[in-house]
């Protein structure tokens, strides 16, 4: 082990130690400015531990750095998660779903949602209903993509056993 990683080695160790205030004392000594006041003991070990390693060992790379000022600038690019599109359902289509061995059936129309021969305002407020508990209407109903999605590659052979 080289002397850089027995001098972090050493600080680590010291860190458990300290108090709340000679934590606090720390973290404004190398982030020069003073940590949040409702930061857990733990998270000012590892903000200290973060910066004392970065000292020793370099930081993130100018490259990295940029590409993470640009994530939170932007969240919505580069591949981050983005909502899902709206389900659009025509009106006299019919949705067909077993649960706990009972069929349902839902029929859509332009302002509602009809099962059992009353109107709902949506496919959530149905699967609610059905199960008793807060479901996604939508994804009650497979209408989701993620349940699309294992639905089709079982077809195509990849998910059947």
């Amino acid at each position: 082990m080289d002397k850089s990683a027995i001098d972090i080695a050493e600080a680590l160790a010291r860190l458990s130690e300290l108090t709340i205030f000679e934590l606090r004392g720390e973290w404004r000594r190398l982030h020069r400015l003073p940590p949040q006041m409702r930061l857990s003991r733990d998270l000012l070990i590892r903000g200290i531990t973060y910066k004392l390693q970065e000292r020793a060992y370099g930081g993130l790379s100018r490259a990295t750095a940029r590409k993470l000022e640009q994530a939170a600038a932007d969240p919505l690019s580069h591949g981050a998660a983005k909502p899902a599109p709206p389900i659009s359902l025509k009106p006299g289509t019919r949705l067909v779903r077993e649960w706990r061995g009972v069929t349902h059936m839902v029929l859509i129309h332009a302002n509602g949602i009809e099962w059992r021969g009353q109107r709902y305002p949506s496919l959530s407020v149905v699967a609610r209903e059905i199960t008793g508990a807060r479901w996604s209407g939508p994804r009650f109903f497979g209408l989701r993509r993620r349940q699309l999605d294992s639905y089709s590659s079982a077809r195509a052979g990849h998910g059947a056993g």
